[in-house]
C-alpha cells in the first residue's frame, strides 16, 4: 500500500513538472477546480451519498471479478501468457466508462490519495483547495467495496469449491 501510494504522489509530481507551463497558463472560472482535477478524482456532481456508493460499487465489481479470474482453473487453461491482464485492463475501461462520469473512479485509494497529496504541497499556481473533506469517499469506498468483494468471493468458493 505504501508503494502504492508513493508511486502515485511521484506520478502526480511528474504530472505537474511535465505540465507546470500549461498549470501557469491555466486561469479563470474553474481553473481551481480544473487543476486539482488533474490529480484527484472529482465527481460530476457532488452528492457524497451517491459518489460513495459509485466508488463502492466500481471496486466491489473490479475485485470480485479479478478474484475469480484468478482462482484456479479460470484462466490457467484458457492459455493467455503474457496478455493476463488484458481481461482487468478492459474491465476497468468498462467500470470507468459506466460509473467515471459520477466520481472520476478512483477504485483504489492510492489512485486518489497519492496525486490529492501531490497537488496538496505543490505550489502549483492558483491551485486553490485540494477538497480534503471529499477526500475519504475515494478511499472509503473502495476499501469497502474490496472487502465486501473478498466476502462474496468467499462465500460463494465455498458454496460452489473449484474442481
Amino acid at each position: 500500500m505504501i508503494s502504492q501510494l508513493v508511486g502515485a504522489f511521484l506520478g502526480g509530481l511528474t504530472v505537474y513538472l511535465f505540465y507546470k507551463d500549461h498549470f501557469d497558463a491555466t486561469d479563470g472560472p474553474g481553473s481551481e477546480e480544473t487543476k486539482l482535477g488533474v490529480f484527484a478524482t472529482i465527481p460530476a456532481i457532488r452528492n457524497v451519498k451517491r459518489n460513495f456508493i459509485s466508488e463502492t460499487i466500481g471496486t466491489f465489481v473490479l475485485i470480485l471479478v479479478i478474484l475469480f479470474l484468478a482462482e484456479r482453473g479460470n484462466t490457467s487453461e484458457v492459455g493467455l501468457g503474457s496478455i493476463g491482464a488484458l481481461p482487468v485492463a478492459l474491465l476497468v475501461v468498462v467500470i470507468g466508462m459506466a460509473l467515471g462520469g459520477t466520481t472520476g473512479y478512483a477504485i483504489n485509494p492510492a489512485r486518489d490519495l497519492g496525486p490529492r497529496l501531490a497537488h496538496h504541497v505543490l505550489k502549483i499556481k492558483g491551485k486553490g483547495s485540494s477538497q480534503w473533506s471529499y477526500a475519504w469517499v475515494p478511499i472509503v469506498g473502495p476499501l469497502l467495496g474490496a472487502a465486501f468483494a473478498v466476502l462474496v468471493f468467499y462465500f460463494c468458493t465455498l458454496i460452489y469449491p473449484a474442481v
